[in-house]
């Protein structure tokens, strides 16, 4: 769940061959290579292995025409991934006081700035995105989009669970939030409400429903070169947490099911881990064996904030 306070809201590096070369980046892994150069001993084409003329050289200092990219897809490890027993901080209210020591911080899509995703990443940070993916939040600008996959209301003010079967309505509009979310500098993606199945949505959700919608998120934060967090989900993790970057936790300590996030830390990736209504020294000494990066927040996820 999610404690919100007001409105929320690949691009694909071109990359050119030279001289036979291959040249990478963080939202695309391409590889191209220039002809080489022919030295022109006849009028005639050469004659290819096949029989098949081949085609004339260049004319000298022309360019050639680029080849068609090799993929869309950026490459895994161009992405960050955090490792487990990382420092965080989560606050979704505004304005998010960037005070806060914290290797990694999960912030609101819409109600902040690129100034203040810079602001962060330039004393170390990582951020993260917040963008509600399994509700539809009345008081968003694109809420409208989304009206004809409502539910029930899910608890918090203005939420209504979304239907994750209606694909064809939710990804176009989770597609615009994650551009939001790369064009203002994020590192990766908390894609919050994706275990509606385990709910009263007003929606007849099947486990495989939800991991069909669940993939579609993740191949979307993908091919905008963001990692994305696996929320909640427990029963969902055997089978995405090859496919998603870390995992962001609530009370699992409360429930006592922190143990069924362990295949993300043998997978060397973080589990963000928070708790509400448990004192640090009932859950610290469990999370930190199990190697969480575990801290006690506010239920409205304020500012403060203690850290195991």
């Amino acid at each position: 769940m999610r404690p919100t306070t007001g409105l929320l809201a690949l691009s694909l590096a071109a990359l050119l061959a030279v001289s036979g070369c291959t040249h990478g980046n963080a939202a695309e892994d391409e590889a191209t290579s220039s002809p080489s150069a022919v030295e022109a001993t006849s009028t005639e084409p050469p004659p290819s292995s096949t029989g098949t003329p081949a085609p004339p050289p260049s004319e000298p200092g022309s360019t050639p025409p680029p080849p068609p990219p090799a993929s869309k897809q950026p490459a895994a490890k161009d992405r960050w991934r955090p490792a487990p027993g990382v420092t965080w901080q989560w606050q979704l209210t505004v304005p998010v006081d960037t005070s806060v020591k914290a290797d990694v911080y999960d912030i609101d899509a819409m109600e902040n700035s690129r100034e203040v995703v810079q602001a962060l990443q330039a004393k170390g940070s990582k951020v993260i995105c917040y963008v509600n993916a399994g509700a539809s939040e009345d008081y968003r600008a694109d809420a409208g989009r989304l009206r004809s996959a409502t539910g029930k209301e899910n608890g918090w003010p203005g939420e209504r669970w979304l239907d994750v079967r209606k694909l064809d309505v939710l990804l176009p509009v989770m597609a615009d939030r994650f551009q939001v979310c790369r064009d203002k500098g994020f590192d990766g993606i908390e894609a919050d409400l994706v275990d509606a199945y385990t709910h009263d949505t007003g929606h007849s959700i099947s486990v495989e429903d939800q991991l069909t919608y669940n993939r579609a998120l993740a191949k979307l934060a993908h091919g905008k070169g963001l990692s994305i967090g696996l929320k909640n989900a427990l029963g969902l993790i055997p089978q995405l947490v090859a496919e998603f970057d870390f995992a962001v936790n609530e009370q699992c300590a409360e429930y006592d099911e922190c143990d069924k996030l362990s295949p993300f830390i043998k997978a060397g990736k973080a589990v963000l881990h928070a708790e509400y209504d448990l004192d640090n020294a009932k859950f610290c000494p469990t999370t930190r064996r199990l190697n969480l990066s575990s801290i006690r927040k506010n239920l409205k996820l304020d500012a403060p904030r203690w850290p195991c």
